[in-house]
């Protein structure tokens, strides 16, 4: 076990079970999260979710996300059997339908399953599998903990990637009582790194350290992050680490407890005060995170111990 790998012990009454709900075929960052995971020995991952990003792009994203999963899993040499999961294939349709998949039925099996263990749900992507787990079943509601990065900024909401893949979902899950830890754009975008340090702390770090890199900036090679201008051609953002992070440090003075807001179509927040408080970060500890995941990663390609 690679968690023999480490000089400390983690208590069993501070490990939690862990579920990835990640459209890691979107961007280049997921993966990065989704690894950092896997080598944490507090976590017990117990599933891998494969979570579209829309379909305007590629009609068939969650199964390229699953792909994705797979290559990241054979790169690291880690069985697959039992992991990995297919979510829904598009958002919702509406605020009551679920997208029934194999993912929104391992969150309803885990959060009802009588296990004393604290069980996160982290997003990377669209709440989808979330919102749909939570139609088919309203009792996981107080039996979960979700993390999701996603949504605008506060307090007015604006346009954003994982929101707006599917604001059906997010609606079902801000109107309910799931515990839910929100790590909003302006929030996520403060994990940025060079790809010069990635290279001298990531590339390194065995077959899958060379694959982070490789396929990080092969993506940045691309169209879309060619023209965009919030990328800088030296520099990146791996904005779904903090969802991990934040199960190893909560950041307890780091955010605001606040009622959830509605979410229109355009994707502005309106704060009718109707439904619970859920917490929204206003920052997150960058160094730790990172610093961690470089760690993880060395421990694990190293062959000495």
């Amino acid at each position: 076990m690679v968690y023999d790998r480490y000089a400390f012990p983690v208590p069993p009454e501070k490990q939690v079970r862990l579920i990835t709900d990640t459209d890691a075929k979107n961007e280049a960052d997921d993966q990065f999260a989704v690894v950092q995971a896997l080598l944490s020995p507090k976590m017990d991952n117990v599933g891998l979710i494969a979570a579209h990003f829309g379909t305007d792009r590629m009609p068939d994203a969650m199964e390229a996300s699953y792909r994705e999963l797979e290559t990241v899993l054979d790169k690291m040499h880690f069985p697959k059997e039992g992991l990995l999961y297919h979510g829904a294939p598009h958002a919702l349709p509406d605020k009551t339908t679920p997208v029934v998949s194999e993912g929104a039925e391992l969150i309803v099996r885990e959060a009802m399953k009588e296990d004393t263990r604290r069980l996160f749900v982290i997003f990377l992507g669209p709440l989808t599998d979330l919102a749909s787990a939570y139609l088919m079943e309203p009792r996981i509601a107080g039996r979960l903990t979700a993390i999701w990065i996603g949504g605008g900024v506060y307090p007015t909401g604006s346009p954003e990637f994982n929101l707006g893949n599917d604001v059906n979902a997010a609606n079902v899950v801000f109107s309910s009582k799931i515990e839910l830890w929100q790590v909003p754009k302006n929030v996520y975008e403060m994990m940025p790194v060079s790809l010069a340090e990635l290279q001298v702390r990531v590339r390194p770090c065995g077959e899958i350290g060379r694959y982070l890199f490789d396929q990080l900036v092969a993506h940045s090679q691309e169209d879309g992050p060619r023209r965009s201008d919030f990328r800088t051609g030296e520099t990146w953002v791996l904005g779904d680490s903090p969802a991990v992070g934040l199960i190893l440090y909560e950041d307890r003075f780091s955010y605001d407890w606040m009622p959830a807001p509605y979410i229109t179509q355009e994707q502005a927040y309106v704060h009718t005060g109707l439904y619970r408080p859920i917490r929204v970060y206003r920052s997150i500890d960058s160094r730790l995170i990172l610093e961690d995941m470089y760690a993880k990663l060395q421990l694990f390609a190293a062959e000495n111990f």
